[in-house]
């Protein structure tokens, strides 16, 4: 069985304190059992030009698209997209079957 992925990609409004936001989002993903992982990062590298504005990634990773179909409808998760949907100036969202190619060592 293949793992389920959920990938964001955000772009925050002015003046918001991400690391509030991230705060919020670690403890929602914490008391949702259907998360299997989570990871996140802020980009450094890329050129403005390649990143159209987007700073921060985050993907979670389910054991299968059942899985996450119960996490879009746990209370937890809804409560949290209600606040990052608020901050929120730009946005892409993938929900995708991995295929794993290279696995990590």
């Amino acid at each position: 069985m293949e793992e389920f992925k959920h990938l964001v990609v955000a772009k925050f409004k002015e003046g918001v304190v991400v690391e509030e936001l991230l705060k919020g989002m670690e403890k929602m993903v914490s008391e949702v059992d259907e998360v299997k992982a989570f990871e996140w990062g802020q980009d450094i590298e890329s050129h403005e030009m390649l990143t159209q504005g987007f700073t921060h990634a985050f993907l979670m990773t389910f054991k299968s698209k059942e899985d996450f179909t119960a996490f879009l409808g746990h209370p937890k998760h809804l409560e949290f997209s209600g606040t990052f949907s608020t901050v929120i100036d730009k946005i892409v969202v993938l929900d995708f079957p991995s295929v794993l190619v290279k696995p990590a060592a």
